[in-house]
């Protein structure tokens, strides 16, 4: 069982069990959060795609950390005017664990 889910932009396949890494979003530690935007649900005999989103389709996941990525430099050059700007960025993360896969009755 699988569904594909669209969490802060970005989409996501996810099981039971799966910890993935979500752009950060707020909470404390062990709060449980829901993605309401299912794409597709497949279960292993038959899948349901979504126009875009499944309608009552939920995935609840349980957030077990937040971080932040390492760090990226980003330089900037300007020939001949002695211009030189670097800097660097550390995207935050969250990891949450999905706990459970459902449909709304």
């Amino acid at each position: 069982m699988y569904a594909i889910i669209e969490a802060k932009g970005f989409q996501f396949r996810v099981s039971p069990d799966d910890i993935i890494k979500i752009p950060y979003t707020e909470g404390k530690e062990g709060d449980k959060i829901r993605f309401d935007k299912v794409l597709f649900y497949h279960d292993g005999k038959k899948h349901v795609v979504g126009t875009p989103y499944i309608p009552g389709m939920y995935v609840e996941a349980e957030i077990v950390r937040h971080g932040r990525e390492k760090k990226i430099l980003v330089f900037r050059y300007i020939r001949r005017e002695n211009m030189r700007r670097l800097k660097g960025h550390r995207q935050p993360f969250t990891e949450v664990k999905i706990l459970k896969i459902a449909k709304e009755e």
